[in-house]
């Protein structure tokens, strides 16, 4: 069993900042491309920024060099470096992971690996004020 556990979100002023992080869980081996999405009440959710496991990044136009994705690989950990947010900006943010490797051990010691495929966070509210 894997997860991926968002946190950091919550209420920040216009033009502040804000860092969200998500960590997978588990008897992990390896985490390919991990992202961030977002969610603005009413609309489609829409790619924020994605990062592979080997550091290449990917950003929304309209992020305009505010936002910064890193990776922890050691941690297992993505994070979303939110700068200069904006009231539309509002949203649940929610965490991918394309791909996670894992391995579980039974009663004799045997070792399984195991894939699993399109791994979604819980969310994490943040709230640009005005």
């Amino acid at each position: 069993q894997v997860q991926l556990v968002e946190s950091g979100g919550g209420l920040v002023q216009s033009g502040g900042s804000l860092r969200l992080s998500c960590a997978a869980s588990g008897k992990i081996q390896t985490v390919e491309t991990m992202g961030w999405y977002r969610q603005v009440p009413g609309k489609q959710r829409e790619l924020v920024a994605r990062i592979t496991s080997g550091g290449s990044t990917e950003y929304s136009d309209s992020m305009k060099g505010r936002f910064t994705i890193s990776r922890d690989n050691a941690k297992n950990t993505v994070y979303l470096q939110m700068s200069r947010l904006k009231p539309e900006e509002t949203a649940v943010y929610y965490c991918n992971a394309e791909r996670i490797t894992f391995y579980s051990i039974d009663i004799h010691d045997v070792y399984t690996m195991s894939a699993v495929s399109d791994v979604w966070g819980q969310g994490a509210l943040v709230t640009v004020s005005s």
